[in-house]
């Protein structure tokens, strides 16, 4: 396992590194990345075979302390870093909580800012949810051969501005596979097909956390159903606390205190000493 030194000056070990992820193509190697926002849910990934999660910046330190290894990539919120000092700021102090890469969904200049710092920073592209106003709903982006060829010089201006890797949401499979070939871009599908470098889906899909699920997503649980039953779980049993208590049934000698008769005998005692 790669052992080097974090953006915090801490020696540590990383099952992936930046430098394996450009040199993954030509290793026929894919790494698979989830989502995290926890430690507990980083933890998890790891325990599953997971090389590499995205968190939001303010969660990497909670995101840390799940894993020391896998690769944490942190995601900087529109409003939470806004002029360039904000993301300059946001973005080191995500690396020295010990991210490994920033994303942006940001323009290009954003892209630039980072990558001139020596930041490994992941662009955004193909359906961006944010940005889903520009193309009239939420929907596959490059199905058409115009809109193709603006999604490749889009990938070209990326590389050019300094990303190493990016997100590829929504591409048709077939047309993320054309521009793959001709870029030097990490590439990562989230519902853009198989032919990437990195596979990413939410967790929450994986996991079966709601009932609704995009159409590129492939739920492997049903934490749904586990939730409900928690939920009603946490019903019955204050709905039988409030029983107990109408029934005068709650507390009982079990779950109080005690005093020796003795004691108890001598308490009284001095309370009638003392007039009371």
């Amino acid at each position: 396992m790669p052992r080097i030194y974090d953006w915090g000056a801490r020696e540590a070990e990383r099952i992936v590194t930046v430098a394996d992820l450009r040199v993954a193509r030509a290793a026929g190697k894919r790494y698979a990345q989830v989502t995290a926002d926890t430690a507990e849910e980083a933890a998890a990934a790891e325990d599953s075979g997971i090389e590499m999660v995205v968190t939001r910046a303010r969660n990497v330190e909670a995101v840390r302390k799940g894993s020391k290894r896998i690769f944490v990539t942190a995601a900087l919120g529109f409003a939470e870093a806004v002029t360039q000092d904000e993301i300059l700021r946001t973005a080191f102090k995500a690396l020295t909580d010990g991210a490994d890469a920033v994303i942006t969904a940001r323009g290009m200049a954003t892209v630039s800012l980072l990558a001139a710092e020596d930041i490994p920073v992941m662009g955004h592209l193909g359906l961006v949810p944010r940005k889903s106003t520009w193309i009239g709903k939420l929907r596959a982006f490059g199905k058409t051969g115009n809109e193709a060829l603006e999604l490749f010089h889009r990938f070209r201006r990326l590389e050019e501005a300094g990303a190493f890797a990016v997100e590829c949401e929504v591409i048709p499979a077939r047309v993320l596979a054309e521009i793959r070939r001709r870029t030097g871009l990490v590439t990562i599908s989230l519902g853009s097909g198989p032919d990437a470098d990195v596979v990413f889906l939410f967790t929450e899909d994986i996991c079966g956390g709601e009932g609704r699920r995009p159409r590129h997503a492939r739920t492997y649980g049903n934490l749904q159903a586990l939730q409900e039953r928690i939920k009603q779980e946490r019903v019955n049993a204050l709905s039988a606390f409030r029983a107990d208590i109408n029934a005068n049934d709650f507390p009982g000698p079990q779950e109080a205190s005690h005093i020796s008769d003795d004691e108890y005998a001598t308490f009284v005692s001095m309370l009638k000493e003392e007039g009371f």
